[in-house]
């Protein structure tokens, strides 16, 4: 199976999930070891050291604290030269050297102290807007530093909802490009419903003066940004990080029900988030967690700067794969990643020979 670029990947079955992807799906004897929802470190050994590529099921555990509490945040600006496909790389901007920057978890009433460092051999100025600060440019007004500068601003977490932090800088939208996003989820004060497994993921378009897949260090181009004409739109910094091919799919037991958590970082397109092969039992539009959910929904919109919060339950062994379904992103562009849930058949809702 070649690894060089995307199209050799969808003719073996990415976007429907077919056998290629499956094998040993339905095998009952095969089984994930139960998470702890914080997670099973499924990628630990297969994304490089030194790559910005997030482990989806690395983020922090739900809030299980009753009373609000203070919570220190540092992200550091770190440039990480990194492989967008083997043998394509890219200098990536990133917080703490991943894509997306951490995911930040806390409750409605905590306080935030955040804590934004840029090292002394940085290239460039940056500082972080958060969309649930109240207060001039979400905090890029008392966050932006030169290198060699450290700021701290202190903000209290009023209400509830999955939002966005990037870099807020005046050339934001080449930063979040290469990779200055991230998502803070303010959980309500009861918390947010018990899933069995939970999965992060930021999307995003990267620019480059080289073609999609041509070897070698790509250089950002700021002209296709402005014409909003990407080479590439990813998933956690890669192309289709989180499939058979690359680095592995992300894993669940039938049976279980798992809640995603999507950060659209851009800066320009909109996402259609679709899970090829399943839908959303319940889906908070906007990050919008003070909301009843909305109920088996196919496909959401998730616009520049915006997130989303979906749960499927898994009822039928095989793979679920997460695309944008403006779906030449996925042919030609290298957005995809996969679920896979692996268990024994359930013949009363899929039946095949």
């Amino acid at each position: 199976m070649k690894k060089a670029g995307l199209s050799g990947l969808v003719k073996l079955g990415l976007v429907l999930g077919t056998a290629a992807f499956c094998a040993g799906s339905a095998n009952a004897a095969n089984t994930v070891p139960k998470a702890t929802v914080n997670h099973d470190p499924i990628f630990g050994a297969n994304i490089a050291a030194g790559s910005v590529t997030a482990d989806p099921t690395k983020l922090p555990s739900p809030i299980d604290y009753k009373k609000p509490r203070t919570v220190e945040v540092e992200l550091i600006a770190k440039i990480v030269t990194s492989e967008i496909l083997p043998g394509v790389t890219h200098k990536f901007m990133t917080f703490n050297g991943q894509i997306p920057a951490p995911m930040i978890r806390v409750r409605v009433g905590d306080t935030l102290k955040i804590k934004v460092v840029n090292p002394a051999d940085s290239e460039f100025t940056h500082s972080v807007d958060l969309h649930t600060v109240l207060g001039t440019g979400g905090g890029a007004a008392y966050s932006e530093v030169n290198p060699g500068e450290t700021k701290t601003f202190t903000f209290k977490a009023t209400y509830p909802g999955a939002f966005s932090y990037h870099c807020g800088v005046a050339a934001m939208d080449e930063h979040i490009s290469r990779g200055m996003f991230g998502m803070i989820v303010v959980e309500p004060e009861g918390g947010l419903p018990k899933v069995d497994r939970e999965f992060y993921l930021g999307e995003h378009e990267l620019y480059t003066k080289e073609a999609f897949g041509a070897k070698g260090e790509t250089t950002f181009d700021g002209r296709a940004m402005m014409r909003e004409d990407p080479n590439y739109v990813m998933f956690n910094g890669a192309v289709a990080p989180f499939v058979a091919a690359r680095f592995g799919t992300m894993k669940a037991n039938v049976g279980e029900t798992v809640r995603v958590f999507l950060v659209t970082g851009g800066p320009n397109k909109t996402s259609s988030f679709h899970p090829v092969g399943n839908v959303w039992s319940k889906a908070w539009p906007q990050g919008g967690l003070a909301n009843q959910p909305l109920k088996w929904i196919q496909t959401w919109p998730s616009s520049p700067g915006s997130t989303f919060v979906g749960e499927m339950n898994l009822p039928v062994p095989g793979v679920v794969t997460l695309v944008d379904h403006s779906l030449s992103r996925v042919t030609s562009k290298g957005l995809a990643a996969q679920i896979e849930a692996i268990g024994p058949e359930n013949k009363e809702l899929l039946d095949h020979e």
